[in-house]
Parts: C-alpha cells; structure tokens; sequence
C-alpha cells in the first residue's frame, strides 16, 4: 500500500550521478527494499520532480513542482498525485543560501512549520570554495527543535543521503513533505560543487 511507504523513519536515496538525460533518483526503506523511485527530466527550465512507487513508474504518488522559471528563491508546491492536494511546499531562501543553505518548510496554506539548514557556515564555505568532498547535513527545525536529518554520505562517485524522521516523534514534519525536501536537496543542492 502506497500510505506505508511514508511511514518508515529513515530511508536512503540514491541518486544516479552519470545519467545522461536526467537524475535519477532510488529511494530505499531501513530494510534496503526499493520504496519509491523518481526521474528527473533534463533540460527543464522549470522543475517537476515526479515520485513514483518503483521503476516502472506506472503508480505515481507525490509531484515536486516548481512555482516560477529559474527563480532564486522559488517555491515548490508538493502535491498528493492521487488527490492534486496541496501537502505543503519548499522555499529556497535565495540570498541567505548563498554561503549556507537554508530552506523554509511551509504548509498547505504557505505558513512556514520548520526550517531546513545546512549543518555549519564554515563547512558550507569550504564545501562551495574549497572541495565538494566533505558531505552535507541538513537539520529539520520545527518548534525550536531539530526534528528530522537529512545526511550526505561520502561517495564521490554516488551521492547517498540517508534521511532520519526519528526525532519527530510528535509528527511535526509530513513526512511525504520531508521526503520531497531530501529529494530537492539532492536534485537542486547536489548540482553545488
């Protein structure tokens, strides 16, 4: 059932870093077993993250669509396939990203709920200026609290983030919404470096 796939606290997403027309994107329950997977087009001028219950992608259940056409700080509306209900969305805090990423959490109405940023200003520089090699950690902030993680494994020839709801034991974060953040992380964040 598709429902169960959101309610695993941690997964793995792999994300194919040589596909030539697009990323595409694995994403494995605790278990290793293969959850959801997503594709991402080339050459898109605006976003469209499709996420689907396997390869075959015949059931799709969530849409990561971008609102505006190469916006620094754009939003993406996250969509419920099988309603076209609008869970939330992410904004990109565009000039504040620029030396530490930092991404707001907002629900169905556009309130912001949490935050995401990246794990350290210093870190953040070295990683933009110096060397990609030294992975990223995203922290999910609701309440005054960290809440969820999204972590980079090292890998320079494939990019893993390992992301960690555990925390969130009060079910601050959808975790459909925190699952499509991760995979905008690794779509939009991975493209640094």
């Amino acid at each position: 059932m598709t429902v169960e796939r959101f309610t695993h606290p941690t997964y793995l997403i792999r994300k194919k870093m040589f596909k030539f027309l697009g990323g595409a994107f694995h994403v494995f329950d605790g278990d290793g077993n293969l959850v959801f997977y997503s594709r991402q087009k080339a050459f898109k001028l605006k976003e469209d993250i499709r996420l689907y219950t396997n390869e075959s992608m015949n059931t799709e259940v969530l849409s990561i669509q971008a609102r505006k056409v190469l916006d620094f700080s754009s939003a993406y509306d996250v969509i419920d396939s099988a309603t076209g209900q609008k869970l939330g969305a992410l904004r990109r805090k565009g000039w504040a990203s620029m030396a530490r990423d930092h991404w707001l959490v907002l629900d169905a109405e556009d309130r912001e709920i949490a935050h995401i940023q990246e794990d350290s200003a210093l870190l953040a520089l070295v990683r933009r200026f110096v060397t990609n090699l030294i992975p990223q950690r995203f922290d999910f902030i609701a309440d005054g609290r960290k809440v969820a993680e999204v972590k980079q494994n090292f890998n320079p020839f494939v990019l893993k983030l390992t992301v960690d709801f555990t925390l969130d034991t009060e079910g601050l974060i959808d975790r459909r919404v925190g699952l499509a953040a991760a995979i905008l992380l690794c779509a939009i964040e991975g493209r640094q470096g």
